[in-house]
């Protein structure tokens, strides 16, 4: 994990509000300044929660209970939490437990929702290949990677713009907004009529889309602290083969419907499940209250917790990150913050493994069912076949994040998925017009069953940014350059290239091998800068190191007393 080094409690500064200063201090602090007895954060165990007498003081030390650095890290009076913090409040494990289990179930299970209802509409299309959606709208697979292309580039452009919307007026108003738009669109490709109108509609989707998923972590991150938020992402990437499962089951039966009414099946397809995402849009403004002391409203008069949850919920997260109040939750984004995001080279190895990572399974999943119907297999034979990879898939997403905190390693719970994909890629080339449907299905079925290691390399990113407004901004600039390698995935099969894709193929092994090496880079980069500034911060006298806080211009990552996470 990123880290920053124990200091000398740093001089009060002018300004309580300052992106350069807040949040990057964690002063040495002992048990005995929290004025009661607290029992520290054990290690996490791989299999429990570490056991815990309840009743024992759950407080965490934090730069709050320094009376110097507490003046430094006060939320100003703008952030909507600033009523319920108070540096002296104390709580048990029981309290925070249940706490923690009510946020699950009241934030996190609909966070979960929403992203099952968006996930329905992203890759519906790939059901709607089982029932013949190309050959009705007289398009060919190259019409079809053109209208992936399109939907990735729109949604990658949207990214930026929708997190400033989100961060302007409120995750808790622009993430509903975006459903109801999306949903209108995706319910009205019930209409579609030929390749001007398909790609219309996935220029539209990718626009409305686009946005959703830092938007959601955004949100989330009022709720729970840093080592919450990993795997709880887990779980919330987890409704992605979610509905791919339950979508598969859907379409099976929603798909014969051409041989009952005459109209394509895919088309009631589009609009049962635009109707969904649609209803949970709507409820979507009444499930999501702006933040944890915000609750109430006419139709929850009594909100959902009491004012002694509010406060540890508030001071437990400021506790785990006091940077968290340096922005409120209707403060947009400066140019200049998104201008020193870009700009930062420490995070470019990040952004270009966000590029790259996923290239060599996506073409393969991509076009899962267009293989098993090209080996033989009909609609209902070619959707069902597709649930062994959705479950293979939901296992292989929840391991990384565990190794992740068991090894403390992001690149080595992140190279899994180039490791697992190599030989099976290289299997697949092999293959020629005589081997086995079933023997290609079970090779496709693991590759497109990838370890899913996406969860792990936005917290990474998240961790190596150091500061709320930089967090908000890098997470939409992975997430963009995650879209631009789907666009350059959507180019690597090609109809002449088809059935068996051996030149894409070829191409998805070198891809693999270079991903490998740059994960190789990536480590010994990271590792290389915290040496040099290792060095650097050792040759200091405790009065220089002191010095250099009270005076430094750097900012978040910039600082000598930072360390990245690798």
């Amino acid at each position: 994990m990123s880290t920053i080094l124990p200091t000398l409690a740093p001089k009060k500064k002018d300004s309580q509000n300052d992106d350069s200063e807040k949040g990057d201090l964690s002063p040495a602090i002992s048990v005995a300044t929290l004025g009661a007895p607290t029992e520290l954060e054990p290690s996490r165990s791989f299999w429990r929660r570490p056991k815990r007498e309840l009743d024992n003081i759950a407080t965490q030390p934090s730069v709050f209970d320094d009376p110097t650095t507490l003046e430094v890290y006060r939320p100003p009076a703008s952030y909507e939490n600033a009523h319920r913090f108070d540096p002296d409040a104390r709580w048990t494990w029981r309290e925070e437990y249940a706490i923690v289990r009510k946020i699950d179930w009241r934030v996190m299970v609909w966070a979960f929702i929403m992203f099952f209802a968006l996930d329905l509409d992203r890759t519906n299309i790939s059901q709607a290949n089982t029932d013949n959606f190309l050959q009705d709208l007289g398009m060919t697979t190259n019409d079809f990677n053109l209208g992936n292309a399109l939907f990735l580039l729109c949604f990658l452009i949207a990214e930026l713009p929708s997190q400033l919307i989100s961060k302007r007026v409120g995750p808790d108003i622009w993430i509903p907004s975006q459903m109801v738009l999306w949903s209108l669109v995706s319910g009205g490709q019930y209409w579609l009529s030929g390749r001007t109108s398909f790609l219309a509609t996935r220029c539209l989707l990718g626009f409305m889309q686009g946005g959703f998923i830092p938007d959601v972590i955004l949100y989330l991150s009022y709720f729970y602290t840093k080592t919450e938020l990993p795997i709880r992402l887990a779980w919330f990437w987890v409704s992605n083969y979610v509905a791919a499962l339950i979508g598969a089951f859907v379409a099976v039966g929603v798909l014969q419907l051409r041989h009952v009414t005459g109209r394509a099946g895919w088309r009631y397809l589009f609009l049962i499940e635009g109707g969904l995402t649609m209803i949970v849009g709507l409820t979507s403004f009444f499930m999501m209250p702006p933040s944890p002391t915000q609750t109430k409203a006419w139709y929850r008069p009594n909100g959902w917790f009491s004012e002694r949850e509010e406060i540890i919920i508030v001071n437990r997260v400021l506790r785990d990150d006091p940077s968290k109040s340096d922005m409120h939750n209707r403060q947009g984004l400066s140019p200049k913050m998104i201008w020193n995001v870009l700009k930062d080279w420490r995070m470019w190895p990040l952004y270009i493994l966000g590029l790259t990572h996923f290239i060599p399974v996506t073409p393969p999943q991509t076009y899962l069912t267009l293989s098993l119907g090209n080996l033989g297999f009909n609609t209902v034979q070619s959707n069902l076949l597709t649930v062994p990879s959705t479950v293979l898939g939901i296992i292989m997403l929840l391991i990384p994040c565990y190794l992740s905190e068991i090894w403390d390693s992001r690149t080595g719970a992140t190279i899994i998925l180039q490791l697992w994909a190599l030989p099976l890629l290289i299997a697949l080339y092999t293959f020629n017009e005589h081997t086995s449907q079933w023997v290609y299905f079970a090779v496709v079925t693991l590759i497109t069953g990838y370890p899913y290691v996406h969860p792990v390399q936005v917290a990474w990113a998240s961790t190596n940014s150091n500061s709320v407004g930089a967090r908000t901004v890098s997470a939409s600039i992975y997430n963009m350059f995650v879209q631009a390698g789907s666009i350059v995935s959507a180019y690597i099969y090609r109809a002449d290239d088809a059935p068996l894709y051996k030149r894409g193929n070829r191409a998805l092994i070198g891809i693999t091998v270079m991903n490998i090496f740059l994960y190789i880079f990536t480590y010994f980069f990271y590792r290389g800068l915290n040496k040099r500034r290792d060095k650097i911060w050792n040759s200091w006298t405790p009065e220089e190191q002191q010095k250099y806080l009270d005076t430094t211009t750097d900012q978040g990552n910039e600082k000598i007393n930072f360390r990245f996470a690798y």
